[in-house]
């Protein structure tokens, strides 16, 4: 696995056509699961662990990767499952990047990645429960037929171990637009539960009206139907905030789409993903998002929010 992310880079043009590439790997069971590429830094072979006295307990321990201490998280473990056992040799760690934070996941066998397209990605089974720790779900063909890949909500993984405030900071509220905000609505486009209920928890501090979609493509289904309807879906929206991995279309798909509707074309739109910051400010000119904001900064979907508000009331 040591060169199987070495042309990562060459793979970003990937982005903006509804495709995406997915790291395969097993929690020593017959189940394959799977993660974005672009969430994953690289793939190593288990290093020393130093125990962290009081860390959580899916914490085996903090891993020193050229000078950065790495938190390690037991993946089987977080989603349920018996605790992994590190004398295993089939264990690995795999080096990912979420929300501005850089944490390993222990897994089993890292298999292969698989290059597919977010029309062949499925939301789980509804009748799979509200706790399970799925975002989406694929197949794949190998050799002996067809394979079901299941994707992790790793931000679902990463909330029950990391303490996200939704609070936000003294001093970012603006007091003159409080009676302005209420009642006014945003759309929220994301897959992860845990990631909508982050941003919905926090914008409905302002008395902002919260619309939930889960996917590209039933976003887009809604705002043409409101459209279809004659609603004006500009001035009934303040914004629209959206993820960037979605099954089914991605989020900058989504903007490309609106962006093409002459009916929604100046609908403001804010990527809101836990991708790195840097290659989705190109990402985000590309496609024609109004803002950026990388998971999870309460005080920036704040900020936007008013940002966007102040723009409506200058008009």
């Amino acid at each position: 696995m040591s060169g199987v992310l070495n042309t990562v880079d060459q793979r970003t043009n990937l982005v903006g056509e509804n495709r995406l590439e997915l790291l395969l790997f097993s929690l020593n069971s017959r189940q394959v699961f799977a993660i974005n590429v672009f969430k994953v830094r690289e793939v190593i072979k288990v290093p020393p662990l130093t125990k962290m006295p009081g860390s959580h307990y899916h914490i085996t321990g903090v891993a020193s990767l050229r000078g950065l201490s790495v938190p390690v998280i037991d993946l089987r473990a977080a989603i349920g499952f018996p605790p992994s056992r590190l004398e295993n040799p089939e264990e690995n760690l795999i080096i990912t990047e979420y929300n501005r934070t850089v944490q390993g996941f222990l897994v089993g066998q890292v298999r292969n990645i698989v290059n597919t397209a977010w029309t062949e990605i499925q939301p789980p089974p509804k009748t799979a429960g509200r706790s399970n720790y799925l975002t989406a779900i694929t197949q794949i063909k190998d050799g002996e037929g067809t394979e079901i890949v299941e994707i992790i909500d790793v931000e679902k993984v990463l909330a029950q171990i990391i303490d996200y405030d939704i609070s936000i900071s003294e001093g970012i509220l603006d007091h003159d637009l409080v009676n302005e905000m209420v009642g006014r609505n945003v759309l929220i486009v994301d897959d992860s539960s845990t990631a909508r209920s982050q941003v919905k928890g926090t914008l409905s501090q302002l008395g902002l009206n919260i619309i939930e979609c889960r996917d590209g493509l039933e976003a887009l289904n809604l705002l043409k139907s409101w459209c279809d309807e004659g609603k004006n879906v500009v001035e009934d929206l303040l914004l629209m905030i959206t993820d960037a991995e979605m099954p089914e279309m991605d989020g900058y798909k989504l903007t490309h789409e609106v962006r093409s509707d002459p009916r929604m074309k100046d609908l403001f739109i804010t990527l809101n993903t836990s991708l790195s910051g840097s290659f989705n400010e190109a990402m985000v000119e590309k496609v024609g998002c109004d803002r950026f904001i990388s998971k999870f900064q309460p005080d920036l979907l704040v900020e936007v929010a008013q940002d966007r508000l102040r723009e409506v009331l200058s008009k």
